[in-house]
């Protein structure tokens, strides 16, 4: 009688290995999550920032004009139908034939002072929301890739500016300037609780400014076809109180913190060989890519892959094995990254705050 032999225990890498498998699958279970909205919160009818709500009031007088609009004339159409009476052949609709009075205010007056009202609140609202009432507190420059975000606050010297990606830090009750242009093709950026769409146009420089009334996280996203990834190209605006906003911005200009462990030592030295460091930069390292995103202070930001996946470490670690199936087409190849180096490497993104 043969004796059943008793299954192999898996050994630590291959445990890893199998973790790191189901963080895939977990991201992939994630990612439909954020489709569906949960990652991202975007309100395209919230009125928090100054010129969203200028936007915003403009949009609703033209739906609600358009509306009644259209179920006044349903109703005319509906009475005509009902009174309707064969009128005698070559006569002709003139002054004083009954409804003739109908056609006049019905047909020429009434949409002619329709139309010059919208035509004056249009024109308002351009004027309220070409320029701020006051000096902006800060410019930060947005910068379109295919597809993620890069945000840039330029500083009074190199080490004063700051590099980060798919998240705006602004201070609450504050306009800032935002300076917009790309690096490939025509993207559009568009926080719609905040202000209306603006385009990324390859060659030039756009402007426009925000200004959020409280604090909070406002979901934004790319509202022009990019391409494959278009729909998975996010953003997210947080206004901080200016207190926090200051402390944000100390921090960010602070230099990656350093390896103070075996781990994060070796996760380290695995960022800086294993090609990491050829498409990322990291401040106070010898990491200087310009390819993918700044990773200084990766560990600070709340998504990743511009706001496909929440910033976990599992999320992290299947990014790096395989992105592109979670992300096909993007710029972030797959890694073959052995499981004990793939532990090493999140454990020192991690501290990268």
């Amino acid at each position: 009688m043969r004796r059943r032999r008793k299954p192999k225990s898996p050994s630590p890498s291959e445990r890893t290995m199998t973790r790191a498998r189901w963080g895939g699958a977990g991201a992939l279970a994630a990612l439909g999550i954020c489709a569906a909205g949960a990652c991202g919160p975007m309100n395209t009818l919230g009125r928090d920032g100054v010129t969203g709500s200028s936007e915003t009031s403009l949009g609703w007088f033209l739906v609600i004009t358009s509306c009644a609009v259209v179920l006044i004339i349903t109703v005319l159409v509906c009475i005509a139908a009902f009174k309707h009476h064969q009128a005698a052949p070559g006569n002709a609709v003139v002054a004083g034939t009954p409804g003739f009075e109908w056609i006049l205010w019905g047909g020429m007056l009434i949409p002619a002072v329709v139309l010059v009202v919208a035509f004056f609140l249009t024109i308002g609202t351009l004027n309220a929301v070409a320029a701020p009432e006051r000096a902006p507190a800060a410019t930060i420059a947005v910068v379109g890739h295919q597809w993620w975000w890069e945000v840039r606050y330029e500083g009074s010297s190199p080490d004063q500016s700051i590099v980060t990606a798919n998240e705006i830090h602004v201070p609450v009750g504050e306009p800032v300037r935002l300076e917009l242009s790309t690096n490939d093709v025509i993207h559009s950026f568009w926080v719609p609780e905040l202000a209306g769409k603006t385009d990324l146009i390859p060659g030039q420089t756009n402007s426009m400014w925000i200004e959020a009334r409280h604090a909070g996280v406002f979901g934004g996203t790319c509202g022009e076809f990019c391409g494959a990834q278009h729909a998975h190209m996010q953003i997210r605006v947080i206004a901080d109180p200016p207190d926090r906003y200051q402390a944000w911005l100390a921090a960010q200009r602070e230099p990656a913190a350093g390896a103070t462990d075996p781990t994060t030592a070796d996760g380290l030295r695995v960022f800086m060989t294993s090609g990491c460091a050829n498409c990322h930069s990291i401040r106070g390292t010898r990491a200087g890519g310009g390819v993918g995103p700044d990773l200084t202070h990766i560990a600070s930001r709340t998504t990743i892959a511009a706001g496909t996946l929440p910033n976990t470490k599992g999320n992290l670690m299947a990014w790096i094995v395989d992105a592109q199936a979670i992300k096909p087409g993007s710029d972030m190849p797959t890694m073959a990254v052995p499981s004990r180096d793939l532990l090493a490497l999140a454990a020192y993104l991690e501290t990268l705050k």
